[in-house]
């Protein structure tokens, strides 16, 4: 027992070394400084609640959280739909072209948040200013000089990043049902939209549960994207949450004040994450 004890806690120890290094001594010094002036290299008075108590006033960081939160939505449930469907599409018996389609649809989430960002940047600005001019069509005219376009062109390339690879998650879900069930649908004439409702959608639902997670988590921590695509221009009307605490620590000097912004950007995350796994772990009992 001694032996195996031992050597249990060699393989343990570790990680929770690891653990304890990069997650629980950061996130206590970043608490700590949260309660500080800390500038980033001295700390001069301890300041208490005060950090906290001037983000309610911060105009520009609440602004920076609806229109994260606004992005997280839209982005949320465009990222599920498009990666459901093309993991349906995909699972349909199309030989090796369906390989050919998974390759291609998973290949965007290969490629960095900030090359991205360049890439959609030219697109939206270069690309659609030559279709506006040639086509006489103002929708083209004018992208990322707005919120409203700058928000869309957010959206549009993490839908691009990412739909490839919640679509993997699906796929797994949906070659693991199995073929007796979808057989007899079809011998008692069920339709596509039958089979998939009835059958499928209910087979498939802890991978709703893995993939909320995942989008919900990286939409709200999206950053180099936003960095790339638009800065948060114009005047900071795209600058999501991420990028607002990046510059208030880096641009402005102020780490305790941006520290008290991640802690509460931290436990904003982690709330909705909890609410959003105990509603679909419930749902899939449910079903």
């Amino acid at each position: 027992m001694n032996n195996k004890s031992l050597s249990y806690w060699a393989f343990l120890g570790p990680c929770l070394l690891a653990l304890f290094l990069v997650l629980l001594l950061p996130l206590g010094y970043g608490i700590y400084y949260s309660f500080t002036d800390f500038n980033g290299f001295t700390i001069s008075t301890f300041v208490g609640l005060d950090n906290y108590a001037k983000i309610f006033s911060d105009t520009q960081f609440l602004n920076s959280l609806w229109f994260t939160a606004k992005f997280s939505v839209v982005a949320i449930i465009g990222v599920n739909v498009i990666g459901m469907a093309m993991a349906l599409l995909v699972t349909q018996k199309m030989g090796k072209i369906s390989t050919i389609f998974r390759t291609i649809y998973f290949m965007p989430n290969l490629i960095g948040g900030i090359i991205l960002g360049f890439i959609w940047q030219f697109v939206f600005i270069k690309a659609f200013s030559a279709i506006g001019n040639l086509t006489g069509i103002e929708l083209f005219n004018g992208w990322l000089s707005t919120e409203t376009t700058g928000f869309w062109g957010l959206v549009i390339l993490f839908l691009w990043q990412m739909s490839g690879y919640i679509m993997i998650i699906y796929i797994s879900f949906l070659n693991n049902i199995p073929y007796e069930l979808m057989e007899a649908a079809e011998i008692d004439g069920a339709s596509a939209w039958k089979k998939f409702w009835k059958i499928k959608f209910p087979l498939i639902a802890p991978a709703f549960t893995i993939s909320l997670f995942l989008t919900l988590s990286n939409a709200f921590k999206v950053y180099d994207q936003n960095l790339a695509l638009t800065a948060g221009g114009p005047f900071g009307s795209t600058e999501m949450a991420a990028m607002n605490i990046y510059n208030t620590a880096f641009k402005i000097q102020d780490m305790g004040y941006a520290q008290s912004k991640a802690i509460i950007f931290l436990f904003i995350i982690a709330l909705i994450s909890v609410i959003q796994i105990y509603v679909t772990r419930k749902r899939e009992t449910d079903l």
